[in-house]
């Protein structure tokens, strides 16, 4: 099997290392009416629209000078001189013949269309637009630029993930009490985080799957294959410890706890592929990529993991429990009871004081969650960057000289084939347009060759991502119904400002719908799994509580600025569009990942014969602190993630980091037992007509024991404790 697998992993580089690269694409909205605006444009101007990757110049004169004077105008000739010459560049602007001075005099700018997209750009071309800019820098001015040119792929493996990687070693060091246990658990999550990894680099290109893509995959692959090589290394040492063989302790894993991960990465797979549904590709391949390492992740644990214990063999066990084997048979003396662990004493003081524990948890929950009312999505652009950032810079003079909007104008297309007079049609819609409250100017219509269409620019007086520039946005489609009645000519609004708050309404728009499924879903798989009622409407219930504190964590850090120096974030405003359904579909996962490794030890002491009370204790006493560490495993991974320059990355590394902390330590380990000792016998109550239909996966292992009990199919009395 470990060869298998390394044939898998070498193909996966080998593939890879031959694939060519990929590009990062601009998110696209099927159905809306930007979208339908910019394909149109591809038929009606298609070379207008097939130009590649475009820079901007942006010059200022020193203080108490303008860009018209001579020395300005030599220094910017000399610049685009210098890239004119250039092999991959189509076309340079010159901002004293095409209006790009600002009103004062002292920014004007540049752009620079090259003949490619910016992925495949030289080396040679990128130095050449540097060395543009130090040229007229060295004449005075200052110079920033900014453009898709300057779009490069974020790639994995900086600091902060290696900070993370290494926080989950330590955990696992300390989990498992051995420096062979925590190391194979690590050496099966980065094996299969290679070929996943490997995988989506060699589809890059045939399947559109840019570099966020890829991160996603890494992130999701890593933290869900430590967890599970985790949860089959922890349950196969506890089987050897009470004197189960090698091979028939390793069985037992699979079976017991390599059935709960079956079911935890089902979740979380059929989560992510659902993001399908939403209908944007982006989305779509983000969730086919992730929800495909963690197939690969679950493969992993159920296959090589088991095989390496043959590999390991005793190393694997801890020292403590390899010193009790007797020499020969391999078998444990009978360990004396000790002082209880940490995860006992607290399962016992949540018995003792349910009802405190489930108010201070819920109530803290739903605090957290306040900031989640005030959600605002939106796309960030180069406001979002680093002051530091040369785009960064290039915004705020553009914003500087020419106005807020001048960042986010709006592309106005007039479909009009068959009018009789194309030219008063345009006309009539630039001074529609000119009259609507918010545009700070409109452009002269520009006609087709063919004269069935006309495009024209208006220029919002508002920043791209404020509500003011939204609201023109719709204000110009309410006008449009009026010119499309005189005319017949159809109005359209479009541009990327206009395709970010389509995207973003439609996100808010199948949010409730999304997480309506979702929740529905793991009401449906947890039945299954538990055979209970109570018992997964009371997991969706504090998925619901995990989520919304973690949007109100994300609300607080990226739109209110709370801690946002901690991690580099100097601009606030919306929240990335697609974070939401985005967290809501991998943390339901991962919500239930903990869900049914705790509670499946509650559930299997249960079938066994103990009380509710008993039963929430030994779930403690086996899976507590393989949670508590998975859970912190996890979370040092997402945040390893939140350094990366990159406001997608960083979003969905503070969402799930905190998520995931919340829906481990909060609802997880205070909520649920707190629930269950107020339930009582009747947390796994089922009625006997869902029995019969329902399939018995065996999660408990009961057909690996020999031993079935029967099922409670009326409903007991209610007790308490159970101490």
């Amino acid at each position: 099997m470990s060869a298998l697998w390394l044939v898998g992993l070498v193909l996966a580089v080998v593939a890879a290392a031959l694939a060519p690269s990929g590009q990062d694409e601009d998110l696209a909205m099927p159905g809306t009416e930007s979208q339908k605006a910019f394909d149109l444009l591809d038929q009606r101007f298609p070379q207008g629209n097939s130009q590649g990757a475009e820079a901007r110049l942006v010059f200022q004169a020193p203080d108490g000078q303008r860009m018209t004077s001579a020395r300005s105008r030599t220094a910017v000739a000399a610049a685009l001189g210098s890239l004119a010459k250039g092999d991959q560049v189509a076309s340079t602007t010159d901002p004293y013949q095409s209006g790009a001075v600002s009103k004062d005099g002292t920014i004007a700018y540049s752009t620079i269309t090259y003949a490619v997209d910016a992925v495949d750009l030289t080396e040679h071309a990128r130095r050449a637009l540097a060395d543009a800019a130090g040229r007229a820098r060295d004449a005075g001015l200052t110079v920033e630029v900014g453009g898709s040119a300057l779009d490069s792929e974020e790639a994995p493996g900086g600091t902060t993930e290696l900070i993370g990687v290494g926080v989950a070693a330590v955990v696992l060091i300390l989990a498992l009490g051995s420096l062979v246990a925590a190391g194979l658990s690590l050496l099966t999550a980065f094996w299969g985080v290679a070929i996943s990894f490997g995988l989506v680099s060699a589809l890059a290109v045939p399947l559109g799957l840019t570099s966020t893509v890829a991160i996603l995959a890494l992130m999701l692959g890593l933290a869900v294959g430590i967890d599970y090589a985790l949860f089959i290394t922890s349950r196969f040492r506890d089987e050897r410890a009470v004197g189960g063989e090698p091979e028939e302790a390793a069985g037992r894993a699979v079976g017991t706890a390599g059935s709960a991960v079956v079911f935890a990465g089902a979740t979380v797979f059929i989560a992510l592929v659902g993001l399908g549904v939403v209908g944007i590709p982006e989305l779509t391949r983000m969730g086919l990529a992730g929800a495909g390492a963690v197939a690969l992740a679950v493969l992993v644990a159920l296959t090589l993991v088991p095989a390496l214990f043959g590999f390991f063999g005793r190393r694997v066990l801890s020292r403590a429990v390899r010193r009790a084997m007797v020499p020969g048979n391999e078998r444990p003396h009978p360990a004396e009871a000790g002082r209880p662990g940490l995860g006992i004493r607290w399962a016992r003081f949540v018995l003792r004081r349910p009802v405190a524990v489930l108010l201070v948890a819920g109530l803290g929950l739903g605090a957290v969650a306040i900031p989640a009312l005030s959600l605002e999505l939106g796309l960030p652009g180069d406001e979002s960057k680093s002051a530091d950032t040369t785009e960064r810079r290039a915004y705020d003079l553009l914003s500087d000289g020419f106005g807020p909007g001048f960042n986010g104008p709006l592309t106005v297309v007039v479909d009009m084939p068959g009018s009789a007079n194309a030219k008063a049609t345009a006309d009539l819609v630039v001074d529609t347009v000119r009259r609507v409250d918010g545009v700070a100017s409109v452009g002269a219509p520009v006609l087709s060759r063919s004269g069935d269409t006309a495009v024209l620019t208006a220029v919002p007086k508002t920043a791209p991502n404020s509500g003011e520039t939204k609201d023109l946005v719709h204000a110009i489609r309410d006008a449009a119904p009026g010119v499309e009645a005189r005319t017949g000519a159809g109005v359209l609004v479009t541009g990327t400002t206009a395709l970010n708050i389509d995207i973003s309404d439609a996100m808010s728009d199948a949010l409730v719908p999304y997480l309506t499924v979702v929740i529905g879903l793991a009401v449906l798989l947890l039945l299954v799994v538990f055979r209970s009622i109570l018992v997964p409407i009371k997991a969706a219930l504090g998925f619901l509580l995990s989520v919304g504190a973690a949007f109100g964590v994300v609300v607080a850090v990226f739109q209110w600025g709370w801690a946002a120096d901690l991690i580099g974030i100097e601009q606030t405003g919306p929240v990335m569009s697609l974070m939401p359904i985005l967290i809501i579909g991998i943390v339901f996962g991962l919500a239930m990942d903990y869900e049914v490794f705790l509670v499946s030890r509650m559930r299997e002491s249960h079938v066994h014969g103990a009380s509710p009370g008993e039963a929430i204790v030994s779930g403690f006493r086996h899976s507590g602190r393989v949670v508590a560490a998975a859970a912190i495993i996890m979370i040092s991974v997402f945040t390893g993630f939140i350094g990366m320059n990159n406001p997608t990355i960083q979003t969905m590394g503070v969402g799930l980091a905190s998520a995931v902390a919340f829906d481990a330590f909060v609802v997880r380990m205070a909520i649920a037992p707190a629930v269950l000792a107020l339930l009582g016998d009747r947390a796994w109550w089922l009625p006997r007509t869902l029995n019969r239909v329902l399939p018995n996966v065996d999660i408990e292992g009961e057909a690996l024991s020999g031993r079935a009990p029967s099922p409670a199919t009326t409903l007991p009395r209610l007790r308490h404790g159970g101490r």
